[in-house]
């Protein structure tokens, strides 16, 4: 049985049965087994993490799904207090890469404990002996640890491990921000630690400039510093503009400040940044919140990036009596925003007209790092959407970003004074052609579709598309130069672009001999098509990838796709009335036809080799949901229609067999509903193995 399902049914018989009968049968033990594995689980996927984060400066997942994992161990390890020997109660970063030397740090490097609302902030405030605290930004950025001997830099290291780090100090000394010799007076020896990081404005920048070199784009400003930072060569650090504060201290021969703000006063005093011009006292939850939500409010304003709010006791004497934990000091938390969304500024509204001539309007705001990715626009949908956000230019407007869903404006978290409201354009700001609004629909749309150029690009990019031709190389604004000369004006074009224009490609500034060598290698390569991708590149109205999988499994080549009729069209599972009248009625118009006839003078479209397997599902209109252990959404939809079942999206009453995975849903209630039969993956490899095994499937 699945170990995660025998995981459910168990939890489910530890709450219904009395937990004596389990130490009567000598089951006393399972529920520890589970949560060991469990731990064992979060602490090697946060290890994992960790390396993609601190080694590799590439992380792998959010900061939220980080923290969630984090949490979760540090829940078991409390209950479970062995654990912790080697949990995330004594983890601190990553094992320091083998490309650097390494040194111990003298005082251990230790992390700080999060904290994510106000309740475990009020549990860590009320336990205090001294309730005087100072409030830093928490800098998203790479922390170092810069060693001083009379003044002189001698060494810097990263974080690493916490007990050891990663020797940087030749790429430390090419940061402006962090000096080479200080100035003042100042302890014969001291360790400053502080953040590396890098100016909103000085990433976006480098992006740019990486983007027309076609080296790496970085995702957002703290990779682009730590990876600028650990280079094995110090000129690219110092080609790259990073920035620094300084903010602890680590060994030290003489202290001479009592609190951390006087600290501040001594690093500025010695030649170092600090973030003072937004630190705070507080001796209250009140204050310490009213810091948070005002930080929240004015963060798109804040140069560099931030993921939250550092509350330190300010008394040094305190600080040292309450002592730290085995990766975190007891006297400071991290009190972290939340991943998924910030407040900024609503710059503009532009229209973004589609390949359908839709006209989307776009916001244009203040960039924002939301989750780890700098946001610098996001969705308003349609006319309707701006209409019920009430949203003008000028408001601060709260952004969510989730997973890889493009961001979008929440709410308005602050109206501007005496902005007015958007107004829809009446023309269409590519062509100038009539833009109209049927009734009952939400978009509004440029009727001008074969004289639009906003079209003939967006028609012209899902061509190449990787769903569609997939050809490297040929983009936006490849597109719009080839577009703008002349060169490209329908998708037959792109095939015979190197035979007439490469010459001249050559000659345009970013492009050469390899450039349109490898462009034609791209064209070529896609001369040969599979029909669902053909299909998918033509721009059927209304038909994405899936449908057209459906047409090419259906009819198998595309003579018969052009020729179906509505009766056809309609018999086929997934393709109702409205798409089956747009398929049909897209083939019969002449304009498309010699477009199609013109691509095909270029390419080869295969046709699909329907070599079914005779098997008990053949004929049977199956569903899939959840998810199965061995096999994809896509794989499974394969074997099944090899097997010769008819997989269908939604469940019917004419649905044959629902097969549910982990965590099926509506989909699963349903079929119960309907009383259909329910198999799970067992009784699918059943079928798979009664066909003669899954390699014959496949």
């Amino acid at each position: 049985m699945n170990t995660h399902l025998f995981y459910h049914i168990f939890c489910v018989f530890s709450i219904v049965l009395p937990r004596a009968i389990f130490y009567n049968v000598g089951m006393s033990k399972i529920p520890d087994l589970f949560i060991r594995a469990e731990h064992a689980d979060l602490i090697k996927k946060l290890n994992a993490w960790d390396i993609a984060y601190h080694q590799n400066d590439a992380p792998i997942v959010d900061d939220a799904t980080y923290d969630a994992a984090k949490r979760r161990a540090l829940e078991i390890e409390s209950e479970y207090p062995e654990l912790a020997v080697r949990g995330a109660s004594t983890h601190v970063g990553a094992a320091p890469s083998a490309k650097f030397k390494t040194y111990p740090h003298t005082v251990p490097m230790l992390s700080i404990s999060d904290v994510f609302n106000q309740d475990e902030v009020a549990d860590w405030f009320n336990k205090l002996p001294n309730q005087d605290l100072f409030i830093e930004l928490k800098v998203d950025g790479l922390s170092y640890a810069a060693r001083y001997e009379n003044g002189r830099l001698v060494r810097a290291l990263t974080r690493g491990s916490g007990a050891a780090g990663e020797d940087i100090t030749e790429n430390i000394k090419t940061i402006a921000d962090i000096p080479q010799q200080l100035s003042g007076e100042y302890p014969e020896q001291i360790e400053i630690r502080g953040e590396v990081y890098m100016m909103r404005d000085d990433f976006i920048a480098l992006n740019a400039a990486a983007e027309k070199t076609g080296d790496k784009v970085f995702a957002n400003p703290r990779n682009a510093a730590a990876g600028s930072l650990r280079q094995l060569n110090p000129r690219v650090t110092a080609s790259r503009r990073l920035s620094a504060f300084g903010y602890t201290y680590g060994a030290v021969s003489k202290r001479t400040w009592k609190t951390q703000s006087e600290f501040f006063d001594c690093l500025e005093s010695w030649g170092f940044k600090t973030t003072r011009k937004w630190a705070r006292h507080a001796k209250s939850m009140d204050e310490i919140q009213a810091m948070y939500n005002d930080i929240i409010l004015t963060r798109a304003d804040i140069p560099f990036d931030i993921d939250g709010l550092v509350i330190k006791v300010n008394d040094v004497d305190t600080q040292e009596r309450m002592g730290a934990r085995a990766n975190s000091p007891r006297w400071e938390v991290a009190y972290k925003f939340p991943a998924a969304r910030a407040v900024t500024t609503l710059r503009g509204i532009t229209i973004q007209v589609g390949r359908t001539g839709v006209l989307t309007p776009v916001a244009e705001l203040e960039p924002i790092n939301i989750g780890g990715v700098v946001v610098s626009r996001a969705t308003l949908h349609n006319a309707d959407e701006i209409a019920r956000l009430g949203v003008r230019v000028g408001d601060r407007v709260t952004v969510q970003r989730a997973g890889d869903v493009i961001p979008q404006i929440v709410d308005v978290a602050e109206s501007a004074p005496g902005a007015a409201p958007f107004e829809f354009p009446k023309k269409c700001p590519v062509c100038g052609g009539d833009v109209v609004r049927a009734d009952g629909a939400v978009a509004y749309r440029c009727v001008n579709a074969l004289g639009c150029a906003a079209q003939r690009i967006g028609e012209l990019e899902h061509f190449v598309s990787r769903a569609a031709f997939d050809i490297d190389g040929i983009g936006t604004k490849q597109l719009e130069m080839f577009v703008g000369r002349g060169w490209i004006e329908n998708p037959a074009d792109i095939f015979t672009l190197i035979e007439k224009h490469g010459d001249e490609i050559k000659k345009i500034d970013g492009f050469g001999e390899k450039s349109v060598a490898n462009m034609r290698a791209a064209i070529d390569g896609a001369r040969n098509i599979d029909l669902a991708r053909f299909l998918t590149a033509i721009g059927i109205p209304d038909v994405g990838k899936t449908t057209a999988k459906l047409l090419a499994n259906y009819f198998g080549n595309l003579d018969a796709v052009r020729m179906a009729t509505m009766n056809e069209l309609i018999k086929i599972d997934g393709v109702g009335e409205i798409m089956a009248r747009e398929i049909y009625s897209f083939f019969r118009d002449a304009r498309n036809t010699a477009v199609i006839d013109n691509i095909l003078k270029h390419i080869t479209v295969n046709t699909v080799e329907k070599n079914t397997i005779k098997s008990e599902i053949s004929g049977k209109k199956i569903v899939l949901t959840g998810t199965l252990a061995k096999y994809g959404r896509d794989d499974a939809r394969e074997i099944l229609e090899r097997l010769g079942a008819r997989v269908q999206g939604s469940v019917s009453s004419k649905t044959d067999i629902v097969i549910a995975g982990a965590d099926a849903g509506s989909k699963l209630a349903r079929a119960n509903e309907l009383g259909i039969t329910v198999w799970d993956e067992s009784d699918f490899e059943r079928v798979i193995q009664n066909a003669g095994g899954m390699d014959d499937a496949r």
